[in-house]
């Protein structure tokens, strides 16, 4: 357990249980961080397929969290494609908290698929970039003030797709692959601030997102959820799913001094299946 205590962290896409969010804001509490965490609030996704976390929900992560760890939580709405929805989102931030130690942009989603490029829906595209990697940059921008002079420590959440593509997920893959070079852009310019910036890239992990992935990989191949996700495992040198904890094993000591000379860095967390860097 890495010792957080005294710093504050900021979650998005922590609004429900079955997520990697839910795993880092649990970890980070564990460890003596106050947290805050941030998803739609049961807004509709704007057509994606995985539901969000509601409002209830979120509140009684925060409750829970608090209860157990003895920390500050917050429990806040948030679309990260909406300016306004961010400003509001900071406002109350500022509210609560002197400053953010510990940014995690963990939101995504992804819209339109299966399809190949040239018959994917523009709209669908776009919204799919707009989420994973522009989400990624207005939530760190509004961000900074508050982690300004630092230490502090940034962790974008990409995926071994935005290293290897994934069956017609394009947009998806490129959004993620646009993460891991924002995370390099980002720790460049954030150095000198004693800010340090990096990503992590699950492979296979036991999400209901990659529940839904495997259902709908398998509509599309004319085979079963069960025997997709048999044969994704069998690529896989450890022989099974990363689960949520795991990722956020890694998430949490990047945001930990234990990682005080790691930055630019996008750490595949993959059981083997990726082993480049």
């Amino acid at each position: 357990m890495y010792d957080l205590k005294g710093k504050a962290a900021l979650v998005t896409g922590a609004g429900k249980k079955t997520g990697i969010g839910f795993a880092v804001a649990e970890k980070l509490a564990a460890s003596g961080a106050s947290v805050v965490i941030a998803d739609l609030g049961g807004q509709p996704a704007q057509g994606g397929e995985v539901r969000t976390g509601t409002r209830a929900e979120m509140d009684a992560i925060a409750e829970d969290l608090a209860g157990r760890h003895g920390v500050r939580t917050l429990a806040v709405d948030l679309d990260v494609t909406s300016a306004d929805s961010i400003t509001a989102m900071m406002d109350r931030v500022r509210e609560g908290f002197e400053r953010v130690d510990v940014l995690v942009n963990n939101a995504g989603a992804t819209f339109g698929v299966p399809n190949a490029v040239h018959t994917y829906d523009e709209a669908a595209w776009m919204k799919t970039i707009d989420v994973n990697l522009h989400g990624v940059f207005r939530v760190t921008r509004a961000v900074m003030p508050m982690m300004a002079g630092g230490p502090g420590s940034v962790v974008n959440v990409a995926s071994r797709a935005g290293k290897v593509p994934p069956l017609f997920n394009g947009a998806y893959a490129v959004a993620k692959a646009g993460v891991i070079m924002m995370t390099k852009v980002m720790a460049r310019e954030l150095a000198g601030q004693g800010i340090r910036v990096n990503a992590v890239c699950p492979g296979q992990i036991s999400t209901d997102l990659e529940a839904w992935r495997f259902d709908l990989e398998a509509r599309f191949l004319g085979t079963t959820a069960e025997a997709r996700k048999a044969e994704m495992v069998g690529t896989i040198p450890l022989g099974r799913m990363g689960a949520p904890a795991e990722v956020a094993d890694v998430i949490v000591f990047l945001a930990s001094d234990a990682a005080s000379y790691m930055t630019g860095q996008a750490v595949n967390i993959t059981g083997g299946q990726l082993m480049e860097l």
